[in-house]
């Protein structure tokens, strides 16, 4: 646990502790979906930024392709104010 680092000309000796990241979070999410696009509500508001909140509704509905008929994403438009989503996928279903 502990290491000596050199930085240009001097040394530092460093000790490594462990930490935890927060970064699971679970919800549940409320669907309308029609044709090629789902309306998602009910988003609970979480500390992490709006474009990451709308990658994870992009990934997680392009994920369900083969399970639940997801697929390819036109867009995705995330109220983080409101808790609500739009997704557009690119071929109805």
């Amino acid at each position: 646990s502990k290491h000596c680092v050199k930085l240009d000309n001097r040394t530092a000796n460093v000790t490594v502790k462990p930490f935890e990241l927060d970064m699971g979070f679970q919800f549940e999410l409320h669907v309308t979906v029609s044709g090629k696009k789902i309306n998602v509500s009910e988003i609970p508001e979480l500390s992490i930024s709006k474009d990451w909140m709308r990658d994870k509704l992009e990934l997680h509905f392009y994920k369900t392709e083969q399970a639940a008929g997801g697929g390819e994403i036109e867009n995705v438009t995330y109220n983080k104010g409101a808790g609500t989503a739009v997704i557009t996928f690119l071929k109805p279903g």
